[in-house]
């Protein structure tokens, strides 16, 4: 009994060093400083659990079957381009494919490797060269369609337009030109931005953890060796934040950026400012017309609750660990905290009760609007659909949906 216990005690030294040490010898593409979420699982199972689902950490991943959206062998899964041309999308074992026909027969086929996005529409990419290219046909979830891909014809299908480095900034967590054993404030701003290569082997896939709370492997060291120790060492917590900290954290990613670059966005950390990355051409406070994709904190700042509050930000309404709650009058609690005592227009009051009313302010006060950046064609026709998206400029709309 005596030796079985022994060798069992060494089988889990033996198991728990391993651990360790593969623990300690790994080396995140980020730099050494970056312990990979899934470290983050031992200390917040809570959180991890709710981010994998989420669309940010989805916001890219590999094409591998359980992460592609749309039909490949059965419904739906050609787009006709005219009689003699025509992409059908096929599953070939494992692997994916958007298959070029012309006059019928077989002209080109193109992997889906990488896919963009998850919650309103996907949109893949194949590698050839070192770099990413998009795919022309898109699955939109809001028709249960494939369709043409964000400003791509819909009388013939090309191929050749890359996805260029500075895309995957706010899609994944680190693209770079090669991997770098070093610590990541030793990176440069060559290896990161301006090379057009990019190293399959440094994409780390969607917003992870470390993207939003900054590096964690010195955090996750000491609080694995230090568990009583319950306040949060060297990491970015947000509570520590002020609010334009909070603020441009999200708009790093969410506020356009169409300004001058300065650094790339991959070398922002919770904590720095965003003017340090983007010299900004006009104000947020204009009355400039920003569109619903990409913008969402350039209209929140126009709107007069923004303006008027010394304390709201994102997280007010939202849990970055999540997806936006489908559940309205979740949204209505957080409006009539600071709203009690508004009353609706009697006019207003006659199309719907103001119990209702007080269940659902976004979908007067927050409408959905199309994109004007972004619009589709469905397969066999000319004509435009629209990408609709809830603008996050609060107001009074005339024409919303009472």
């Amino acid at each position: 009994m005596k030796k079985f216990v022994f060798i069992l005690a060494l089988l889990c030294a033996v198991f728990s060093s391993s651990c360790n040490s593969k623990s300690e010898e790994y080396i995140d593409p980020r730099g050494t400083d970056y312990a990979g979420s899934e470290s983050c699982i031992q200390c917040h199972k809570t959180q991890y659990d709710m981010v994998i689902k989420s669309s940010h950490f989805k916001a890219t991943a590999p094409a591998i079957l359980e992460n592609v959206s749309g039909n490949f062998d059965s419904g739906d899964h050609t787009f006709v381009y005219d009689k003699n041309t025509k992409v059908v999308m096929e599953k070939d074992g494992d692997s994916l494919y958007q298959v070029l026909y012309q006059n019928g027969k077989e002209t080109a086929r193109y992997k889906f490797d990488i896919v963009f996005g998850i919650k309103h529409a996907q949109t893949s990419v194949y590698w050839k060269n070192n770099n990413t290219y998009e795919l022309p046909v898109s699955f939109y979830h809001s028709i249960k369609k494939w369709a043409t891909s964000p400003g791509f014809p819909a009388h013939e299908p090309y191929f050749d337009r890359m996805v260029v480095k500075d895309c995957y900034t706010c899609h994944s967590s680190n693209a770079s030109s090669r991997i770098v054993n070093q610590n990541s404030a030793e990176k440069n701003f060559m290896s990161m931005d301006v090379e057009d290569v990019i190293d399959k082997k440094t994409i780390v896939y969607g917003i992870d953890c470390e993207r939003c709370h900054g590096p964690a492997k010195q955090h996750a060291e000491f609080h694995l060796k230090n568990p009583n120790v319950k306040i949060a060492n060297n990491i970015i917590s947000f509570r520590t934040l002020n609010r334009q900290q909070k603020l441009d954290a999200c708009a790093l990613c969410h506020a356009g950026n169409n300004g001058m670059k300065l650094k790339s966005r991959f070398d922002f950390k919770p904590g720095d400012n965003l003017s340090d990355f983007y010299r900004e051409t006009r104000s947020i406070n204009d009355t400039a017309q920003f569109d619903v994709h990409g913008n969402q904190f350039r209209l929140m700042a126009q709107s007069k609750c923004f303006i008027k509050s010394e304390k709201m930000d994102c997280i007010t309404c939202h849990n970055p660990h999540e997806n936006a709650s489908k559940n309205m009058a979740s949204y209505s609690k957080i409006c009539m905290s600071c709203h009690q005592t508004k009353k609706h227009a009697q006019k207003t009051l006659q199309s719907m009760s103001g119990k209702l009313l007080a269940d659902n302010c976004v979908e007067c006060h927050m409408p959905k609007k199309s994109s004007n950046a972004i619009s589709f064609q469905l397969s066999n026709s000319k004509q435009l659909s629209n990408y609709i998206l809830r603008t996050h400029k609060i107001g009074i709309y005339v024409n919303a949906k009472k």
